[in-house]
């Protein structure tokens, strides 16, 4: 993905550029707080000649609406980019991220190379300037992402002719470069993440992420360590080899460190489920789509992808991420239904579905991270449910957790940065779904509050520690003609640790 350059300013210099972004509201007059009236279009002298558009209807300045004027002569610059972003009073963050991801595309396809940003200038209620130019700067880097593997064959990227971006100021702000510098890294780490979980599954193996792993290593200087099958089968992680003793390919627990915070000061780990592809083991799935399965390693990609922005961004705080990858497979050695197996934690699990896989690698990676690391928190991330999608769709993420101070911690996260999560409650109640008559506990709860009893079943192996759980299933890839890995919930995860280390 080519980088640009982006920078913000206080001075309107056109001349000094070929491409100028106006944001327009239906009104060109408008007087609403947080809408901020656009008088630099006074400035340039474009208010009288935008209110004509919208007049005689030319231009609508609806949602998302883009007109690109070339060599218009009430333009300072060669070429204008009209962007509409609706009634003033109806502007919230879904239209406004609907209009930069317009001007995004509209920008990379003409032939812009130095660009002037006004959509800057305005922002919703509830946010400030530098909320914009970090939702700018992150949509515009993140719109250039195209998915490159040598498995698409003579397949040639469209390149964009933008290298240089200057993002208006309507209000100097001494957190705008801060801000631009974490949105262009979380752009690249929501890139990683896709290229990650795009990849064909013959080639994102467990090998490969360990490898991409120890790349990052090399990149940025994070600590890495990758654990082998017979070290995990000798510390006596039962229930992730239970899930690994099906597949051919050799599992690994993925271990990475960052250490940017006091040394005495105990980390935050991060926990990503990454099964490179899952069939469901004995209990197979249905074949239909059953190829994006590919995509059950979101939340180990999510982890690394993550690191790739922290690495950019060097916060003052301790990280550290455990990712238990392998496949879950049928085979002659496959686990069964019925079988029970003995956790990391010393917990027994009697497993009633292999297709609930995702908490058998979990749980074990938990009490390693818990043991190994001693965090102050951890969170871990999953495509755990099929039932998170029914109950949320593919718009918010589900989130749980034993501590409600680092759940709306990653809450608020997640709504500054529109990568957002819906709190789904833990209980007593539901914990005695999982009661097995044969082990401490099932792996599955029924048919019910299947995404809740997946929580519950984590909660088994938290100890005293802040924990939060991220269900990703319905928000890590979208299906049909666009399909594809969405990057998510990288955003919020940087949002998170950057506010963290403040």
């Amino acid at each position: 993905m080519q980088s640009l350059q982006f920078k913000h300013t206080t001075e309107l210099q056109p001349n000094e550029f070929d491409t100028l972004v106006v944001p327009l509201f239906t009104q060109t007059q408008v007087t609403h707080a947080n809408a901020h009236p656009l008088t630099q279009l006074e400035t340039l002298g474009l208010a009288d000649a935008c209110q004509t558009l919208l007049d005689d209807k030319d231009f609508a300045a609806k949602v998302g609406d883009t007109l690109l004027l070339i060599d218009w002569a009430q333009a300072p610059v060669h070429r204008l980019l009209l962007v509409g972003l609706g009634e003033a009073e109806k502007l919230n963050d879904k239209n406004y991220r609907t209009a930069m991801q317009a001007a995004a595309t509209a920008l990379h396809q003409s032939g812009a190379k130095k660009v002037l940003s006004l959509l800057s200038a305005t922002w919703p209620q509830g946010h400030d300037q530098a909320w914009s130019l970090y939702q700018q700067t992150l949509w515009l880097q993140h719109a250039l992402y195209q998915y490159q593997h040598t498995s698409r064959g003579d397949f040639t990227p469209k390149a964009s002719q933008v290298t240089q971006i200057s993002l208006f100021q309507a209000q100097p702000g001494d957190s705008d470069t801060d801000k631009i510098a974490q949105a262009q890294a979380t752009a690249y780490g929501m890139k990683m993440t896709q290229d990650l979980a795009n990849t064909p599954a013959n080639f994102c193996t467990p090998a490969h992420l360990a490898d991409t792993a120890r790349q990052l290593g090399q990149t940025h200087g994070f600590e890495v360590e990758i654990l082998e099958r017979e070290q995990m089968d000798a510390l006596g992680m039962g229930a992730f080899m239970a899930v690994a003793q099906g597949s051919s390919l050799p599992p690994k627990m993925i271990c990475l460190s960052y250490q940017g915070g006091d040394p005495d000061d105990a980390p935050i780990a991060l926990v990503g489920k990454g099964v490179t592809f899952d069939t469901g083991g004995i209990s197979l799935k249905p074949g239909q789509a059953m190829d994006e399965m590919k995509y059950d390693m979101g939340g180990a990609a999510a982890v690394l992808g993550t690191f790739e922005a922290i690495g950019r961004l060097k916060p003052n705080q301790n990280i550290v991420a455990v990712i238990p990858a392998t496949e879950n497979m049928p085979s002659g050695q496959a686990i069964k239904p019925g079988d029970v197996v003995t956790s990391l934690s010393g917990q027994t699990i009697e497993i009633l579905n292999t297709d609930a896989e995702g908490r058998l690698i979990l749980c074990d990676a938990l009490t390693y991270a818990q043991q190994t690391y001693h965090p102050k928190a951890v969170i871990d991330m999953a495509t755990l449910t099929g039932a998170c999608i029914i109950a949320l769709g593919h718009e918010m993420s589900g989130i749980m957790g034993n501590a409600p101070g680092l759940v709306q911690a990653m809450i608020d996260a997640g709504q500054t940065t529109y990568d957002r999560f819906w709190q789904l409650p833990l209980s007593d109640e539901y914990d005695q779904q999982l009661k097995s008559n044969f082990a401490d506990m099932a792996n599955i709860g029924g048919r019910g509050a299947g995404t809740i009893t997946a929580g519950q079943f984590l909660a088994r192996f938290i100890e005293d520690t802040d924990w939060a759980h991220l269900d990703i299933a319905g928000t890590a890839w979208r299906t049909g003609d666009k399909k594809g890995a969405t990057g998510r919930p990288v955003s919020a995860l940087v949002e998170y640790l950057m506010q963290a280390a403040d």
